[in-house]
């Protein structure tokens, strides 16, 4: 570890810039100009050298690409799709289920769509949200009221809650599905200037 430090204080920008500042106190050494100081004048530049070298830049982290991180979230929507596949809902909140599955499952397909989605960075985020938050635990939080539900007759029905979390999950996934293709049409229309602007 001693001998890495070492080594990393040799190859770095501060002791390559006092060290070439260093140098140039030698040869003012060798030509008589530092006289019986020069020590102090070697010193005295590497340090100078040192302090003006720019600081170190660490290296980035190395976050997975978008591409890596859909191919993550893809994982994570079928173990979804295996875990709603073992829970019985009533008709109504199992259609909107459908329709926003259907809809989250087209925006993660492989392909142009999902590449446009991995330029989002937020859009990516709404669709990791739902898929590993809001839709378990709209679904969940359902299924643990209902079940208390029915020790307490005459309560609110947990599903009007189900339908209207899914309905707002729909939702926000239509917007972002809407946001991406006003994207590929701003890309067409502006194509289609540049090829308007090349015949004049």
């Amino acid at each position: 570890m001693a001998t890495s430090r070492f080594l990393g204080h040799l190859e770095s920008r501060k002791n390559i810039a006092g060290s070439a500042c260093g140098f140039v106190g030698l040869v003012l050494t060798f030509t008589g100009v530092a006289g019986p100081y020069w020590p102090v004048v070697v010193a005295g530049l590497y340090g100078a050298g040192a302090l003006v070298a720019p600081p170190e830049r660490p290296p980035l982290p190395d976050f997975p690409d978008p591409s890596a991180q859909l191919d993550e979230l893809r994982g994570d929507f079928e173990r979804l799709g295996h875990y709603l596949a073992d829970v019985e809902l009533p008709p109504a909140a199992s259609g909107r289920l459908t329709e926003l599955t259907a809809l989250l499952g087209a925006l993660l397909e492989p392909g142009w769509v999902a590449d446009a989605l991995a330029a989002d960075p937020e859009g990516v985020h709404v669709v990791a949200r739902a898929v590993r938050q809001d839709v378990p635990e709209a679904v969940d939080s359902f299924v643990r009221t209902r079940w208390w539900s029915r020790l307490t007759p005459g309560t609110e029905p947990p599903e009007r809650h189900l339908e209207q979390q899914l309905g707002l999950l729909h939702e926000e996934a239509g917007r972002l599905a809407a946001a991406l293709r006003e994207t590929e049409a701003g890309r067409q229309e502006t194509h289609t200037r540049y090829l308007q602007d090349r015949r004049q």
